[in-house]
């Protein structure tokens, strides 16, 4: 037996699928000191009764990377290590039974293309050519990936461990980690039943073990237990291994060859929360009891499906339990409260097919001290403490499930786990007809509706039933002045007497500005792509206040702890939850703040990019003369029990301008319009200020320089082979929701990062990349081009400019 090491560099903390691979690709990396510990056997927990299926296709370009990455992997690992993985390339076919299935597929098609995924769309009777025994009357067609595949799981798992133990690393089974060791905010080692090991890296892949292990220690891991089912036929009498992974998303089934059996899984609309305190540490290869009654709808739909299943027979029922996190993607790099701890854990039933990239993704990461690329849509800091209370857990993983397989409608918001955060407007907002979207666990209105019908969602890959009350509320901000809560936003003090020095040094503008200013300013990686972008106003010598989006708080706080040094004095608190934020926008909106103050707010005093704290009703406020929605406006940052009542007053007091409440749809597609840029669509760390168009935010003679300046220098030289630019399109009809290739002439040279329709312009509007591998991307060329969009297979002549088309001399905003 091996014996446990008293120190390595690196404790790799669970032996499924994800520790394996994170273990392989440190290896890979050159990393020798490694150690993988395991409580029970390898490929325990969740891994053994995956059903094995590797699909590349994903909703996002950096989840379809990491897909690609493991089937990659996967195909060649046997031939590597020697060991077999079970690799079967089958392809997959997703069945489409109604139109609005099919239209979701087109778009999926288009932008598969752009991420190299190979898949074409195919009749129902090379649906059955493929899939002999598959019922296709009621099909439209099908979605087919010819490149997809199967594994066992378990002998993917010990392939990857044999390559990572044949490079160095020390991989020991029947060892249970009992504690995470910290030391100095940093994880300093973990705690086994054969005693201590120092390590000065843990990575914690143990699933759903993860969530409790981590919360000993005050690390917040958001993942509960879920039920997942599948049955296996009996023998079918022919050789099925060999035919396309199936799923029928409107039966929410998938089903798949095994042998001479047949697999059949689903993901339930409703699913069943595992309702267990902590998870048994010997529950590594044990199963839930089967529950035929959950399963009988999915059960009669494979029946449905596929001829002759009834008629076979079930040989077993699989019922295990699986990790499933508040947003069903997985949780992936270092956990904003303690140093040096990193997780790859939560796949929510996919991590057989996503734990080849994400385990390179993540080695990477560490090897580096950066994301390698843009994987924001799975980093653990896009959680908040708030989300891994358990009763929130436990309503939002019973509908996590099913999102496999729902519709993937744009504007999606979950039912379940609601109210968890509310701004002190709600109550008015409520009143008023909002219709609440959730960002970031706090709900906010996203439009107010004009009718009963428009009180509840209609979701459409057109338009949605909300598109004339978004109209409303966009003409009365464009005409008049619209009144948002947006109280949504993060609000940070960070003062101290190193304050300026680290902020200088994070933010590519210049903050070392006189009491008072605005800035608007990027914060960059070393790369020079965008870690986030915020406000920054000083309010004195060594504090200043910053503005960030809601679902950077976690990520922003701990981008500027991480990067300040041991001897730097400063301190950041997040001063949200005791204030609110109205924003006051519109040509009218000077005259509205004036009917409830007599602060003077001419442009000669009250210049724009100024804060100046006044008083407004009965409210003393930090005024912040700026806009997103591309009009003279003004944010009101205030004390949270003040702005109910001053709300009030401001939408009475504007009744005689034409004021009205407005959401967050009309401001997106307010700022669309004046092609102000979003982190997280727009921007992200793979795009560097110099490419999405905000070059005119950077200082580029800061004294101390700046994080990334070097970066930025050498691409400053070289020239740009990736822009951003505004898109509007001719026709009115098309209704554009990002996502959507974009081509020039008949090349496709990128495609759409975010669009809404643009009521001011009469048609959709959209910020999109454009990319080449060669050319130098000048304005010259880019608008000598001739452009259109594809939508649903269909190409629509547009209008693309690198300056934004609505009010481009900002006239209206310095009015």
């Amino acid at each position: 037996m091996t014996q446990l090491p008293a120190r390595a560099r690196v404790v790799v903390v669970g032996g499924g699928i994800a520790g394996a691979s994170v273990a392989y690709h440190l290896t890979k990396l050159g990393y020798r000191d490694l150690l993988l510990l395991e409580q029970a056997k390898f490929a325990g927990g969740t891994t053994w009764h995956s059903a094995g299926q590797v699909g590349r296709l994903r909703t996002s370009s950096a989840m379809t990377r990491i897909n690609q990455a493991s089937a990659k992997l996967y195909k060649s690992l046997q031939e590597e290590t020697g060991k077999p993985t079970g690799w079967v390339q089958t392809g997959s076919l997703m069945l489409a039974r109604t139109k609005q299935r099919v239209q979701q597929y087109r778009r999926s098609v288009a932008m598969a293309e752009v991420l190299g995924v190979e898949c074409e769309w195919v009749s129902p009777s090379r649906v059955r050519e493929l899939w002999p025994l598959l019922r296709t009357s009621d099909l439209v067609g099908s979605l087919y990936v010819p490149h997809d595949g199967i594994v066992d799981p378990t002998a993917c798992t010990l392939a990857l461990l044999a390559g990572a133990t044949s490079r160095g690393c020390t991989a020991i089974e029947k060892i249970a980690v009992q504690k995470l060791l910290v030391a100095k905010g940093r994880v300093s080692g973990v705690r086994t039943s054969q005693g201590d090991v120092e390590a000065e890296i843990v990575v914690l892949t143990g699933g759903m073990w993860s969530r409790e292990l981590a919360h000993d220690v005050g690390v917040n891991i958001p993942l509960a237990p879920v039920e997942h089912h599948y049955v296996v036929s009996h023998s079918t009498g022919r050789e099925t291994t060999h035919f396309p992974c199936g799923r029928d998303p409107d039966a929410a089934i998938y089903f798949r060859g095994s042998g001479q059996q047949i697999i059949v899984g689903a993901f339930q609309t409703v699913s069943k929360p595992w309702n267990v305190d902590r998870v048994p540490s010997n529950f590594s290869f044990q199963l839930l009891p089967p529950d035929w009654q959950h399963f009988a709808a999915p059960l009669a739909e494979g029946e449905h499906r596929i001829h002759g299943l009834k008629e076979i027979g079930i040989e077993r029922f699989v019922n295990g339990p699986e990790s499933f996190t508040p947003d069903n993607q997985f949780l992936l790099g270092e956990t904003p409260e303690l140093r040096n701890l990193f997780v790859a854990t939560g796949f929510n039933s996919a991590g057989i097919a996503c734990a080849g990239g994400a385990g390179e993704a993540l080695a990477q990461w560490i090897d580096g001290g950066e994301q390698p690329y843009d994987l924001w849509s799975v980093d653990i800091r896009r959680f908040a403490p708030w989300h891994n209370q358990k009763k929130f857990l436990r309503e939002r993983v019973s509908e996590g499930l099913g999102l496999h397989y729902r519709m993937a409608w744009p504007n999606l918001e979950f039912s379940s786990g609601r109210n968890l955060r509310r701004s002190p407007l709600h109550g008015s907002n409520e009143k008023l007809g909002a219709y609440f979207g959730q960002k970031m666990g706090i709900e906010r209105p996203l439009y107010f509706a004009r009718t009963q019908q428009q009180s509840s969602m209609q979701y459409s890959f057109d338009r949605q039933n909300w598109h004339d009350c978004s109209a409303h509320e966009h003409h009365a901000v464009r005409k008049s002045v619209g009144i948002f809560d947006q109280s949504s936003l993060t609000r940070l003090r960070i003062s101290g007497p190193d304050a300026l020095a680290l902020l200088n040094r994070l933010c590519a503008a210049n903050i070392d500005t006189e009491a008072g200013r605005i800035v608007y300013t990027p914060m960059l990686n070393q790369r020079g792509g965008c870690e986030s972008d915020v406000i920054v106003v000083r309010d004195d010598a060594d504090t200043f206040y910053l503005v960030t989006s809601s679902t950077q708080a976690i990520r922003d706080v701990d981008w500027i702890e991480r990067n300040r040094r041991n001897d730097e004095q400063v301190e950041i608190e997040d001063i949200s939850a005791a204030t609110a934020v109205i924003g006051v926008m519109g040509p009218r909106s000077r005259e509205l703040l004036a009917l409830l103050s007599d602060a003077d707010l001419q442009s000669t005093h009250f210049p724009y990019n100024t804060s100046r704290t006044i008083d407004v009703g009965l409210a003393r406020v930090r005024a912040m003369r700026m806009t997103y929605v591309g009009e003279l406006g003004y944010e009101l940052h205030l004390r949270a029990d003040q702005a109910p009542q001053l709300y009030d007053e401001l939408l009475s007091a504007g009744q005689s301008l034409g004021a009205r409440p407005a959401g967050y749809y009309a401001m997106n597609s307010l700022r669309l319009e004046k092609a102000y840029r979003a982190w997280g669509s727009d921007l992200s760390v793979d795009d560097t200020p110099l490419e999405a168009g905000l070059g005119f935010t950077i200082d580029w003679n800061k004294p101390a320089g700046f994080l990334g300046k070097e970066a930025l220098l050498q691409q400053r030289s070289t020239g740009l082979r990736k822009r951003l630019v505004q898109i509007v399109l001719h026709d009115s009809r098309a209704q554009l929701w990002g996502g959507e290739r974009i081509f020039r002439g008949e090349s496709c040279i990128g495609y759409t990062s975010s669009a809404a329709y643009g009521h001011t312009f009469g048609a959709s509007v959209a910020l999109g990349y454009l990319k080449s591998n060669s050319d130098i991307l000048s304005n010259a060329w880019i608008e000598a081009g001739r452009y259109q969009v594809e939508l649903d297979g269909e190409l629509f002549a547009a209008r693309v400019s690198l300056r934004p088309l609505y009010d481009p001399t900002s006239t209206r905003i310095l009015a």
